[in-house]
């Protein structure tokens, strides 16, 4: 069985992000979501989510943008001097390499995250990463334990799969500088993550077989879609996206995914895309199916 979780990142960053990421699973392809905790449009999620009942909906583990979930004060090693999250995953990195992150305080802030996305009435599907902070050294285990502690059966592996990236890369009209650029990240998002699915099976949380969409995020193409529903192999994989339409919260947030978004939107409800999965026997599933099988 070819099953396929189409998951889209940075649910509760834009009413305009989350309606595409609605029409993305109302007319197209998407069966789950990522909801950002501290996003500027949470609210606005979770009251479209009481109206998508078959939509998957996962918990984004944020330590890049915006502010604190936390109580500030009990999060300090995360901020920098304005009180909001201290940059992407490279500024984490560099700030672990120096001893100036406290991991308790990890745990504690995305413990904030996990608990307000409960307390709005959803049950996650599974956990996953803001720019992939989770696969961070020290990081996945955090994760992991509260997955087990919240009941979370599921949890994303950064992982991307070699074949699956090439057949993304089909199409025109990419930036190739960004998709090489997004390669190179891959891999070595890919060496952190070598032991994660043994890690994540050893915790007894469930995860996908594979994973791609991290070299062309924000580079979709319809033509790489396509080559990778033809060549998807059997068992469950998870491709990444990221739809949504621009409006002016969008333009004014420091994200360079802008029109790519509603590019994706336009992708992702393709009748002939749709018309590929069905002619492929492919399942489109979420999270909770997953965590079902394992």
């Amino acid at each position: 069985m070819k099953n396929l979780i189409v998951n889209a990142d940075d649910l509760g960053w834009s009413e305009g992000v989350n309606r595409g990421i609605a029409e993305a699973h109302r007319n197209g392809i998407v069966t789950s979501a990522s909801l950002l905790a501290n996003g500027a449009a949470f609210v606005l999620a979770v009251e479209q989510v009481r109206t998508t009942p078959g939509l998957g909906v996962g918990v984004h583990l944020n330590l890049s943008d915006g502010p604190p979930t936390a109580e500030p004060e009990t999060v300090t090693s995360l901020l920098n001097d304005t009180g909001d999250f201290a940059g992407g995953p490279e500024g984490l990195l560099l700030k672990m390499a120096r001893r100036g992150i406290d991991f308790g305080e990890v745990e504690r802030e995305w413990e904030a995250q996990i608990a307000k996305v409960r307390d709005a009435g959803i049950e996650p599907t599974h956990l996953d990463g803001h720019k992939h902070v989770h696969m961070l050294p020290g990081f996945f285990e955090i994760a992991l334990r509260l997955a087990k502690r919240h009941g979370i059966a599921a949890v994303r592996v950064a992982h991307e799969e070699s074949s699956l990236r090439t057949a993304l890369a089909a199409g025109r009209d990419q930036n190739t500088s960004v998709v090489m650029k997004q390669g190179v990240q891959a891999r070595g998002l890919k060496l952190l993550a070598r032991d994660a699915r043994e890690m994540a099976e050893k915790a007894g949380i469930a995860t996908a077989d594979y994973f791609c969409g991290i070299a062309q995020t924000g580079e979709l193409t319809r033509d790489g879609v396509e080559r990778l529903l033809r060549s998807l192999p059997e068992g469950t994989t998870e491709l990444m996206v990221h739809p949504g339409y621009v409006d002016d919260a969008l333009r004014k947030s420091p994200t360079r995914l802008q029109e790519s978004r509603e590019q994706e939107v336009r992708i992702l409800t393709d009748t002939g895309i749709r018309n590929v999965v069905a002619s492929e026997g492919i399942r489109l599933i979420d999270y909770s199916f997953v965590a079902e099988a394992a």
